[in-house]
Formats: structure tokens, C-alpha cells, sequence
């Protein structure tokens, strides 16, 4: 599987969350061979492997598909859209930068997000997410809706391509289609596993793990590995404190605000990246959460591990990533699920 084509296509892909089609249909591209596809009315991605023993451990590999985005709230008599947020956005990361607007008969409409220029006095203070507009250079709300067909409820996301320079990645939506490549490139190693494997790109974690929690109640686990794209915390933190750095290989969670990481599973998976030589990092987090929030409490309680690939500029247009740690958290992913057995999980 080519990494870089793979990561290039799915971060490309429009997807903000409740709108996941088009990530889900690039997937499907790359779905290796020996997997059974469907897809469910939140737009979870399901891909089961058909050949395993009887009786054999259900192993869960899941990311979420959707990214940070907006949706048209309302329109102004003079044309500037008014948006709402799907996610968290940092206010000032939207100004003056481009959006992506699908418009009500697909069509994708460019524009701005307005700002004040510095001849004007510019910004002067941080802005609140509720007084930006969006700005697609129409002169009235009619013109907006009869010319552009947008109204209330049409999806937006930045407008931003994929570019590689040496090891280093440039994209926007990191996080989580980084986890959605990790999931497709270890399920293909993974063609030949005797468990029985199930890769998920489940819908709607960024407005509150809402995919998760019907993938969880499906599949129902017994052990899941949930793939991230993690904020990198090395170009801000002090030194004692960076847990995150791009290019220093996976990240392990150990806490966040939605799960306490089970012990005995996080120990399992540093011990298999020790046999594999695989440098990681480990994080005590006092906020944000994933997937593994809604995972670990599905059904009886499954024990969850997290994998994240390191990501500098987070929740923006252009977020930064190494292709190393990248296939470093497939090479972990598999090596964790080709040593798990039945007696190995009932430990967890």
C-alpha cells in the first residue's frame, strides 16, 4: 500500500462531522483483500476479515473519519455567512483563511473567513468563534442562495492539500485520517491474523464520539486499538513537560478526560514495542479524549489502548506530521494485535 497516496487521498477528502461520505468512499478504495465491507446510518465504516478460527478473540481497530468543520447557521442581507462549529476550532486559526463550502447540490464553494486589515487597525483582541463570517464575495443573501445554492445546514471545511516535504507531512485533517491510513495499512498486515479482526472508521468523534458509541454496541470487543492523530505539544510546552513531540515515534495514553487507559493493556503494548524496537512516548493528558472514551465502556467494559501519531497544529488548516512516526504506529498496531491471544486479552 502506498503510505503516501493513501494519506494524501484521505486527508484531501471533504468529511466534517455527520457528512463522511467521501472519506468512507476513499477508503473503500484501499480496503486490502480478504475484507468484507458495509457501512451503517451514522456512515461508520466497517471492515470484517471473513477467515478466522471459531471462537477466536474479537480485536477492534478503529479511527474516527470525520474532521473539524462548520455549518452555514444563517445568511446576512449582505451576503457574509453566519456558521456554526462541528468541533473545537481556536478562533484565530480561521482568519482569513479559506473554506470549503458544499453547496446544496455538491458543488464546492471557496471562501474566506473575514478579518479586519491592519490599515483598519486590524485585530485587536482574540475573536469569539460566534462574531467571524464567512465571506464567499456574493453582494446579497439572495445571491448567496439563488447563485450559490448554500443555505442553513450546508458542510464546511478548510481548504487545504496535502504536500510532503522529506519526512515531514503538511495537511489538514490529521486528526483522525492519519488513524484512518493506520487502520487500513494494519488490517492488509494483518490479512492473515487467526482472530477475528474488525477495522472501524466510525463517524462523528468530534462532536462527541457519536459513531464510536453504535460501533462499540455492534462489534462488541474484546480488546480495540483505537488510532489518533494526537496534538504534539514540543513547539509550546516547557521541555519537562513535552509528552508529544513529531518525529519521537507513537504516543500512548495513559489518561485524558474520557478514559483511564487499562493498565495491564498499556503495559502489553510497551512491552511488544520494546521486543519490536519501537520508540514510543506515553501522555498523561488533563483534556481532550477519543474514541476509546465510548469503547471502553460498550457492552461489559473492553479494554482499550490508544495509538497516536504525533501532530503539530492540530484542528487546523495545516497540521504537521512524520512519516516515520506514521509507519511506526502501523508497524505497533500490528505487532500488538499479531501477539494477542484469548488468554493474553481475559488478563487485560
Amino acid at each position: 500500500m502506498d503510505s503516501i497516496k493513501l494519506i494524501k487521498d484521505l486527508t484531501n477528502a471533504f468529511g466534517p462531522p455527520g457528512f463522511e461520505e467521501d472519506v468512507v468512499a476513499v477508503a473503500e478504495k484501499y480496503v486490502p483483500a480478504g475484507y468484507t465491507t458495509k457501512r451503517d446510518s451514522l456512515m461508520n465504516f466497517f471492515m470484517y476479515k471473513d477467515s478466522h478460527k471459531p471462537d477466536a478473540p474479537t480485536v477492534l481497530i478503529d479511527a474516527h473519519s470525520d474532521e473539524i468543520g462548520l455549518m452555514v447557521q444563517a445568511i446576512k442581507p449582505n451576503g457574509m455567512i453566519v456558521f456554526h462549529n462541528l468541533g473545537g476550532w481556536v478562533p484565530m486559526v480561521l482568519l482569513a483563511q479559506k473554506m470549503l463550502i458544499r453547496n446544496l447540490d455538491g458543488k464546492l464553494i471557496t471562501g474566506v473567513i473575514a478579518t479586519r486589515a491592519p490599515h483598519f487597525g486590524g485585530i485587536t483582541e482574540a475573536p469569539k468563534l460566534d462574531s467571524l463570517v464567512l465571506d464567499i464575495g456574493a453582494k446579497s443573501r439572495e445571491e448567496v442562495e439563488k447563485e450559490y445554492k448554500i443555505a442553513p445546514g450546508c458542510p464546511i471545511v478548510p481548504k487545504a492539500d496535502f504536500e510532503q516535504q522529506g519526512d515531514t507531512m503538511i495537511a489538514k485533517a490529521f486528526d483522525d485520517r492519519l488513524g484512518c491510513a493506520i487502520v487500513l495499512e494494519a488490517l492488509e498486515g494483518l490479512s492473515d491474523s487467526q482472530l477475528r479482526i474488525v477495522g472501524t472508521l466510525s463517524s462523528q468523534e468530534e462532536v462527541g464520539l457519536r459513531g464510536a458509541r453504535v460501533v462499540g454496541n455492534h462489534v462488541t470487543p474484546d480488546f480495540a486499538i483505537c488510532l489518533e492523530g494526537a496534538p504534539a505539544d514540543d513547539t509550546f510546552a516547557e521541555a519537562h513537560m513535552v509528552q508529544t513531540r513529531m518525529g519521537k515515534g507513537p504516543m500512548l495514553r495513559i489518561i485524558d478526560s474520557g478514559m483511564i487507559t487499562n493498565p495491564r493493556a498499556l503495559r502489553f503494548a510497551k512491552q511488544i514495542a520494546a521486543k519490536e524496537g519501537i520508540t514510543i512516548q506515553e501522555a498523561v493528558r488533563t483534556g481532550g479524549g477519543t474514541n476509546g472514551g465510548a469503547l471502553h465502556m460498550s457492552g461489559l467494559g473492553v479494554p482499550v489502548i490508544v495509538i497516536s501519531c504525533p501532530v503539530r497544529y492540530a484542528h487546523s488548516h495545516h497540521s504537521m506530521a512524520s512519516l516515520s512516526d506514521y509507519k511506526a504506529c502501523v508497524a505497533l498496531t500490528t505487532a500488538i494485535v499479531r501477539a494477542l491471544t484469548d488468554e493474553i486479552i481475559q488478563g487485560f
